[in-house]
C-alpha cells in the first residue's frame, strides 16, 4: 500500500464557482518497496514468436547488446557502429553464452545452455548449421515478456530440476539522461527449484575478447593502418573489486586510435561462490568446448587454463548457490563496455575526424563503469519500474503503449550517439554494418516526439545545432549537419520539410522546457531560418503564405508548385514564429507571420483541397537558373523544367503531418477543421491495404502477404507516369503520422487500426518488435509513435505559463514533459471533475490546469510539485 504523508501546504485556487476559495494539499506519495521491485509485462511472445525478437541492452549514445527471443546475446553493438546479426566467435562456433548446471541431491546432474531452441531457419548449411553454440543442449521449452526497457525469457524443461527467468534491462529513466546513459546490460539469472528437494546450481557466463572486431570486416583506421597489431594480443584477467568481480578485457595489439580500441568488463554482483577462467583450451577441433562442458558439468565450478595466445581468448565467470525446496534465487551479471574513439560520419580522413562518445568521459574504461554502476543498480532499477509501471497503468488501448514504448529503444541503439560535449545526434536509421543517412536529418527527426517528452534536455541540444551550427547568416539550414561541428554547414543544402519542421520543433521544446534564454539566443538564426522562405527563386519568393518553389523534402526528391505537404509545414512554422516573435517584443514581425500564415491557409483550403484531400499543383520553373541553387539536391527530376518524381494529385499518407505537428505543439489548426477530418477519412479509404497480395510495389518492402498497412501514395484520381520513387511503399513513421492525425480528430477506431497493423507486423516471428525499418534499422521517423500518447490524453504542457492540458476523459494517464514525469487521475462528480495529479520524477510548475471542453484551473500562485508528491483538486465544468 502507498503511504500518504500530509505536507501543509495550502494553495488557493482561483476560477472556482461561489466557494471563494479552495484548498488543496500536496501529498507525499511513499514509495511501495514491493511494487518498485515488480516487472510489469505489457507484452508476451509464445514460443512460435521468438525468432526475430532483439531487445537493445546499453544506454543512450552508448551501442547496445540484444537480447534474443530464445535469450542469447545477439548484434553486439557496442563498438562505435551498427552490427546486425553480428556475434563474435572464436573458433569455429563458440559465441557468448550463459550455461546452468544443476545437481539433485540424489547426485542426478543436468548441463544447459540457457537458451531456447534455435530456429529452424537456422538448421541447414552446407556445413550443418552455423548458428553461433549450436551444439550446445538447451532448454526445450521458451518464452519471451516485455515491458521495454525489461525483457524477460522463461526456460523450462522437464529433464532439468530448475527453471530459469533471464531478466536484462538497461536503466530508463525520462527525465534523467546521465542514469540512462550508461553501457551495462544487466543480466540476471532467475533459478527457479520446481522440486520438492533441495538443489546445487551454478550459472556460468562465457564470452570471447573480441576487442578489435567490430562485425564491419574492417581491419583498417583512418590512416589506412591495421587496427590489429599482431592478432593475439587480447588479454582477459580476472578482478576483485569492491562491488563487483570477473573478468575485465583489454588488448595491447588493436590501435589505441581505432573506433575498436577499448575495454569490456564480464562481472558479477554476487556474494556467493565464484569460479573463473581467462582462457579456455587451444580451439581445435572442437577440443575447447568438450574440455569446457566437462569441466562445468562435473560440479559446476571450474578450473582456469593456461593462456593459449588464441585471437580472442574466452573468458568463464561461474556463480555457484544452494536452492531449498521450491525456492528461488538469482544471480546478476553486468556486461559493460568502454570504447570511446566515434569518428565523424563525414570523415576527411585526418585525426579532426574523432568525435569521441559522451559515456567515456564519465568513465575510465569498462571495469570503472561496472563499480560504479554496481552500487547504483537497485535504485535505478526502482525507477526504471516506476516509469513503466507507471506508463503501462494508463488507461490507453495496450497497442498504443506497446508502439510508443517499444520503439523508445532506438534513442539506445547505434541509430543515436552523444559526442563529447554532450550533444545528441541521430543517423536516420542504421543499416547491417554502419549509420544510414547521415546528418540528425531534419525531415526524418521531425515527425519522432519521444526525444523532446522524455529528454528534453537532448532534443534542445539538437535545436542547438540546427539553428547555432548549421544555420548560416542567410538562414539556409544544413539539413545534414557534418561532424564535427566546425563542418557543420558544410552539407549545405535546405529541405523545405526539414527546415520549417525545426521552427516548429524550436517552438515545442521552448513551451516544454520555459527555457527563455535558449529562445532568445537561437531567436536570430530561427527568424533568418524563416525569411530564407522569401529569398530569390526560394520556396515562397513572393511572400504570399504558399511555398510553390523547389521544395526539396523527406521523399528525397523536390517537388515543384504547392502542395500540402510543405505547404502546411510552412503554415506551422509562421503560426511557430509568430508566437515566439510576439513574446519577444517583436510585434511587425508577428504581425507578417500571421498575415502570411492567414493568406496560405485561406488559399490551400480554396485552391488545394479537391473536396477528399489535399492535391499537389505541379508548377514547374521556366529555367532552371529560376531555382535558388542551396534547393536543388540532385536526387530528384534530372530536368525541373519537365520533372518526374512529383506528388501530383495523390493522397499522401502524411500530407497533413504539419497539422500533426501543430496538434503537438498546441499551436491548433493550420486548416479548415472539416477538411482535416475528411483528409484523413480519404487516407484510410484509398491508402489502406488489408493484404498486399494485389499490389504492385516497385521498390523496398516492409509489407508482405497478409500484412496490412498505409500505402505512402494512392491514387484514385489519376497517377503521373513516374511518381515520387516511394509511391507504393509502407513506411511506419508516416502510418503512425496519419494514425495519430486520426486520433487527434476523434476518429479513433481508424486510428487504432492502423496502429495495430504496424505492430501487427512486428510480432517477433517475423521482425523484431524492438525495430521498426525504413531507411535502416531503429528508423528515428518511427519514434512518431509516441505521439499518440499526446492524442489520446490531449496532454500539453507550456513551462512558458506554466499550464497543463488533457482531456475531460476519465482514467489514469502518464505525462511527461522533457525533465519531468508521473500520471494525471481525472474521476467526474456531481461537482465536476475530480484532479490527481502525481509528480514522480523531476519537478513541475503550475499555474493553470486545464479540461478540453470542460473547463480549467487557475491557482493563485504557481505551485511547485517535487517528486514524489501529487496534488488534488476540482474542476468545475
Amino acid at each position: 500500500m502507498k503511504t500518504l504523508l500530509r505536507i501543509s501546504i495550502t494553495i488557493i485556487l482561483s476560477g472556482v464557482p461561489a466557494f471563494g476559495q479552495v484548498q488543496a494539499t500536496i501529498e507525499k506519495i511513499g514509495a511501495d518497496a514491493d511494487a518498485v521491485k515488480t516487472w510489469l509485462v505489457l507484452k508476451r511472445y509464445d514460443q512460435n514468436h521468438l525468432a526475430r525478437i532483439a531487445l537493445p541492452l546499453g544506454g543512450i549514445g552508448t551501442g547496445t547488446v540484444s537480447l534474443g527471443g530464445r535469450g542469447d546475446l545477439r548484434d553486439w553493438e557496442i563498438m562505435n557502429r551498427a552490427a546486425k546479426g553480428f556475434v563474435p566467435v572464436a573458433g569455429r562456433s563458440t559465441g557468448p553464452f550463459f550455461a546452468l548446471f544443476a545437481e539433485t541431491a540424489d547426485g542426478q546432474t543436468a548441463t544447459r545452455a540457457i537458451e531456447g531452441l534455435i530456429d529452424l531457419s537456422g538448421y541447414e548449411e552446407s556445413h550443418g548449421s552455423t548458428v553461433p553454440n549450436h551444439g550446445l543442449p538447451r532448454f526445450r521449452n521458451c518464452s519471451f515478456a516485455t515491458a521495454y526497457p525489461f525483457g524477460q525469457v522463461m526456460l523450462s524443461d522437464a529433464d532439468v530440476p530448475v527453471d530459469v527467468r533471464i531478466e536484462a534491462f538497461n536503466p530508463l529513466v525520462p527525465g534523467d539522461a546521465e542514469a540512462s546513459s550508461i553501457p551495462v546490460a544487466v543480466l540476471r539469472y532467475v533459478l527457479i527449484n520446481k522440486t520438492g528437494n533441495s538443489v546445487s546450481a551454478s550459472v556460468c557466463a562465457n564470452m570471447p575478447n573480441f576487442i578489435g572486431v567490430d562485425g564491419s570486416g574492417t581491419t583498417k583506421d583512418w590512416k589506412g593502418e591495421l587496427v590489429a597489431v599482431g592478432g593475439k594480443a587480447n588479454r582477459n584477467e580476472f578482478r576483485q573489486g569492491r562491488h563487483v568481480r570477473g573478468i575485465y578485457m583489454h588488448s595491447e595489439g588493436v590501435a589505441q586510435r581505432a573506433e575498436q580500441w577499448g575495454t569490456i568488463a564480464l562481472t558479477t554482483t554476487a556474494e556467493a561462490s565464484l569460479s573463473h577462467r581467462t582462457g579456455w583450451i587451444r580451439q581445435r577441433w572442437g577440443s575447447s568446448v568438450l574440455d569446457f562442458w566437462d569441466d562445468f558439468s562435473d560440479d559446476g565450478n571450474l578450473q582456469e587454463r593456461d593462456a593459449t595466445g588464441e585471437d580472442m581468448p574466452m573468458a568463464s565467470l561461474a556463480v555457484s548457490v544452494e536452492l531449498p525446496p521450491k525456492e528461488t534465487k538469482a544471480v546478476t551479471f553486468l556486461l559493460t563496455w568502454h570504447f570511446p574513439n566515434r569518428q565523424s560520419w563525414t570523415r576527411r580522413g585526418n585525426e579532426r575526424d574523432r568525435i569521441g562518445n559522451y559515456y567515456t568521459t564519465r568513465y575510465s574504461d569498462a571495469w570503472d563503469v561496472a563499480e560504479k554502476f554496481g552500487p547504483q543498480l537497485a535504485d535505478l532499477e526502482a525507477k526504471s519500474i516506476r516509469f513503466v509501471q507507471s506508463f503501462c497503468r494508463s488507461d490507453l488501448p495496450e497497442v498504443v503503449k506497446e508502439a510508443a514504448l517499444f520503439n523508445i529503444s532506438t534513442l539506445r541503439t547505434q541509430t543515436c550517439f552523444r559526442t563529447e560535449d554532450g550533444r545528441f545526434y541521430g543517423w536516420e536509421g542504421s543499416s547491417n554494418k554502419r549509420g544510414c543517412c547521415h546528418g540528425s536529418c531534419t525531415h526524418v527527426w521531425n515527425y519522432e516526439q519521444a526525444t523532446a517528452f522524455l529528454f528534453g534536455n537532448l532534443a534542445r541540444s539538437m535545436r542547438e545545432v540546427e539553428f547555432a551550427h548549421a544555420t548560416d547568416d542567410k538562414g539556409l539550414m544544413s539539413f545534414r549537419v557534418n561532424l564535427p561541428l566546425q563542418r557543420a554547414k558544410g552539407f549545405g543544402k535546405a529541405a523545405a520539410d526539414g527546415q520549417m519542421g525545426c521552427i516548429m520543433k524550436m517552438y515545442r521544446d521552448w513551451q516544454l522546457s520555459g527555457d527563455e534564454q535558449m529562445l532568445r539566443s537561437l531567436w536570430p538564426q530561427v527568424r533568418k531560418a524563416l525569411e530564407f522562405c522569401w529569398i530569390e527563386g526560394g520556396w515562397d519568393a513572393d511572400r504570399d503564405g504558399v511555398m510553390d518553389g523547389c521544395q526539396h523534402n523527406t521523399m528525397d526528391v523536390e517537388y515543384y508548385g504547392p502542395n500540402p505537404q510543405m505547404g502546411v509545414w510552412y503554415l506551422g512554422a509562421l503560426r511557430a514564429a509568430e508566437e515566439m516573435a510576439r513574446y519577444l517584443g517583436e510585434d511587425d514581425f508577428a504581425g507578417i507571420c500571421h498575415r502570411l500564415f492567414e493568406q496560405g491557409r485561406q488559399w490551400i483550403d480554396e485552391n488545394l483541397f479537391n473536396g477528399e484531400y489535399y492535391e499537389h499543383q505541379i508548377r514547374p520553373p521556366k529555367n532552371k537558373s529560376d531555382i535558388a541553387s542551396s534547393l536543388l539536391v540532385g536526387m530528384g527530376a534530372k530536368d525541373p523544367t519537365q520533372p518526374d518524381y512529383q506528388l501530383g494529385a495523390g493522397c499522401l499518407v502524411d500530407q497533413l503531418v504539419g497539422q500533426y505537428m501543430a496538434h503537438v505543439c498546441g499551436l491548433g489548426y493550420l486548416l479548415e477543421p472539416a477538411n482535416v477530418r475528411q483528409t484523413l477519412r480519404s487516407i484510410m479509404k484509398y491508402n489502406l491495404r488489408e493484404g498486399m497480395y494485389a499490389h504492385l510495389n516497385c521498390m523496398r518492402s516492409f509489407a508482405l502477404g497478409d500484412e496490412s498497412a498505409l500505402l505512402m501514395a494512392s491514387y484514385p484520381k489519376g497517377r503521373p507516369k513516374n511518381p515520387f520513387s516511394y509511391f507504393t511503399e509502407v513506411m511506419t513513421g508516416f502510418e503512425y503520422t496519419a494514425a495519430v492525425g486520426m486520433l487527434y480528430e476523434g476518429q479513433v477506431d481508424d486510428g487504432l487500426t492502423c496502429i495495430r497493423n504496424i505492430r501487427d507486423r512486428y510480432d517477433g516471428r517475423k521482425r523484431s518488435p524492438f525495430d521498426e525499418a525504413e531507411c535502416g534499422h531503429h528508423y528515428a521517423r518511427a519514434m512518431a509513435s509516441w505521439a499518440a500518447v499526446l492524442a489520446l490524453t490531449g496532454f500539453n504542457y507550456s513551462g512558458v505559463d506554466r499550464s497543463m492540458t488533457f482531456s475531460a476523459r476519465e482514467g489514469e494517464f502518464f505525462w511527461s514533459n522533457g525533465s519531468a514525469w508521473g500520471s494525471c487521475l481525472l474521476e467526474r462528480t456531481a461537482q465536476g471533475m475530480n484532479v490527481e495529479l502525481s509528480v514522480l520524477h523531476g519537478q513541475l510548475s503550475l499555474s493553470r490546469f486545464i479540461l478540453r471542453e470542460f473547463g480549467d484551473m487557475q491557482f493563485g500562485e504557481t505551485l511547485l510539485i517535487q517528486a514524489p508528491q501529487k496534488v488534488k483538486f476540482t474542476v468545475s465544468e
